[in-house]
């Protein structure tokens, strides 16, 4: 039977199972939008900002494992989804991104909204293409599902112009797909797995570097059990972090310019390093000639291309992260490397990662305090100090999960990827830990969250500072803070180092915020009072809760290292 290509479109929606589209209408996707209407399988979610949509959709699929969903016009309602396909290419979340697009006769020849949208993205996600055909529409679609979910995850684009729309054909969907040229693995060389845990079973100083790809696989039970039967030492990447238990004995901590002594000088140390999902990235590992000097190096990951790009490495394993486990499980065995791990120990007592120095509230007390009342949660970080602070100080286990864009390192994606997640989860508790700075960048997704009535709890670590940046300028600037300071005004003095000035009034004001758009909103100033604020939100079940925290404004992420600061020598070394 025939049907018009935006019927077409909706029933392979439905074939793909999928629940919820994120979906922002305009004039080369209205007719996408008129086909939409009336049907109740699939509920259309309409954010207030393209960018802050496909944030949404990502939460959404970081959070459930589901492949996110996102429907936009064409030209700008296109090109505001840039940032948010990079930044889950980076971090490999599976997503389908449906563009409208001017006719087939119109493209090249500068329409009005006419961007190449294929042409903008091809570099930056898996795959991307324009429907010029309307009978090639329904294996276009079910390519574009497919090449997303399979093999190493990540982001799909499909534009289709708007003839291909109204275009009556085929109405058939197919079953199956094949993809020339894409052969995702599916299989674990079982004689490297056999090499690689030879070489395990003879070091002494061994350790496990688990990267997202552990998370990304659903493998942390499995990871939980390799560590404990091999005793080997976990230390995790920001995006690994979660891949077994942060309160458990073997995990050691975070690795890299932002991770904790032990664990960086776990890996200068050790004579093997297993690392499983990760790519080696500049944030981890400083000056690549320094970096684990004396060990043997495997490297198990699904991309082929992650292999020996940025670290050579002696053993390479191409597989997905949960079978390849599975697969070491069957002959993992108890090592000897108990004072290994006691010099590890002995590393994190004298070396921690603590903010005493600091009176009054700090984000470690804060972050402690969600440790505490929200064991079953989502947490979603923004991007900056909030980030660093929380991927420190959050304990995370099987009922708690932290979702943070890592490899892009995207503000703006906190709030929308919270909201993403609670409709995804809408049993749990979802929290969003921000900055001043990044919260204002996708706020305008409060009314999206009012509307849909989800209680999302918002805590924004108010410094006055785009931090992170501002922590920069002040060790390797000489303190001008240069754009830094969001108390600015042309009034000031030019850099804010002159302690005696009065700061001006911060602008906005997030309570007042909040409750123009009908959410709650909460300032929190003392220690005391971070428990009520808590409780209140907890309480608010129809909508958001904003819970403003003043902090100090010079409260830094970097650890108090007596004698030196390793980390701080890692940054200066990238």
């Amino acid at each position: 039977m025939e049907m018009k290509g935006t019927e077409l479109f909706v029933k392979a929606l439905k074939e793909e199972g999928v629940e919820t589209l994120f979906a922002y209408p305009g004039g080369m996707a209205i007719d996408l939008f008129d086909a939409l209407y009336g049907q109740d399988e699939i509920d259309v979610v309409l954010p207030r900002h393209e960018q802050g949509l496909i944030h949404a959709a990502d939460g959404y699929a970081r959070s459930t494992g589901k492949t996110g969903v996102c429907l936009v016009t064409s030209g700008p309602g296109a090109t505001n989804l840039v940032t948010g396909i990079a930044t889950a290419n980076f971090d490999s979340v599976p997503l389908v991104c449906f563009t409208g697009q001017v006719p087939t006769h119109l493209i090249g020849n500068d329409a009005f909204q006419e961007v190449d949208i294929v042409g903008v993205t091809r570099n930056i996600c898996k795959y991307a293409v324009t429907v010029r055909e309307r009978e090639k529409l329904g294996e276009v679609i079910k390519k574009a599902f497919y090449i997303a979910r399979t093999g190493k995850p990540g982001p799909v684009l499909v534009d289709i112009p708007k003839d291909i729309q109204q275009e009556y054909g085929s109405g058939e969907y197919p079953d199956t797909v094949t993809v020339r040229g894409y052969r995702p693995n599916t299989g674990v060389h079982a004689g490297q797995i056999r090499r690689a845990m030879d070489v395990l079973e003879k070091a002494s100083r061994p350790v496990f570097l688990i990267g997202g790809g552990v998370n990304i696989a659903r493998a942390q039970k499995e990871m939980t059990m390799l560590t404990e039967k091999t005793g080997v030492p976990v230390i995790t990447t920001i995006m690994g972090k979660g891949a077994i238990p942060t309160n458990h004995p073997n995990y050691v901590g975070n690795i890299g310019m932002h991770g904790n002594y032990a664990s960086n000088q776990a890996v200068t140390r050790c004579d093997v390093l297993f690392s499983i999902g990760t790519r080696f990235n500049d944030r981890i590992t400083g000056k690549i000639n320094e970096f684990a000097p004396h060990a043997k190096i495997i490297h198990i990951d699904i991309d082929t291309a992650s292999i020996s790009r940025n670290i050579q490495v002696d053993i390479p394993i191409v597989a997905d992260a949960r079978e390849a486990i599975l697969k070491m499980l069957e002959d993992a065995k108890p090592l000897p490397v108990e004072e290994w791990k006691r010099q590890i120990s002995e590393w994190k007592e004298e070396y921690p990662i603590h903010m005493k120095k600091y009176q009054g509230m700090t984000p470690q007390i804060i972050l402690e305090e969600i440790n505490k009342m929200f064991p079953e949660s989502i947490v979603v970080t923004d991007v900056g100090q909030n980030q660093l602070w929380t991927t420190q100080y959050l304990e995370l286990d099987e009922k708690r999960q932290l979702l943070t864009s890592g490899g892009l390192g995207t503000m703006g994606y906190g709030f929308p990827a919270a909201i993403g997640a609670q409709i995804g989860n809408p049993d749990k508790t979802v929290i969003c830990v921000s900055g001043d700075g990044g919260m204002q960048m996708n706020i305008q997704e409060m009314a999206t969250a009012v509307a849909l009535e989800l209680p999302v709890i918002i805590c924004v670590l108010n410094n006055g500072y785009l931090g992170n940046v501002r922590q920069w300028q002040e060790m390797f600037f000489d303190k001008r803070y240069s754009s830094t300071c969001l108390c600015y005004r042309r009034s000031c003095e030019r850099d804010c180092m002159n302690r005696d000035k009065k700061c001006p009034k911060y602008s906005p004001d997030f309570i007042k915020l909040a409750e123009s758009y009908d959410a709650a909103g909460i300032r929190v100033e003392r220690t005391e009072d971070i428990r009520p604020a808590f409780e209140k939100a907890r309480a608010n079940k129809n909508s958001p809760t904003l819970i403003e925290f003043i902090i100090e404004r010079e409260a830094n992420v970097l650890p108090i290292v007596p004698g030196g600061n390793a980390i701080k020598d890692m940054i200066m070394d990238c």
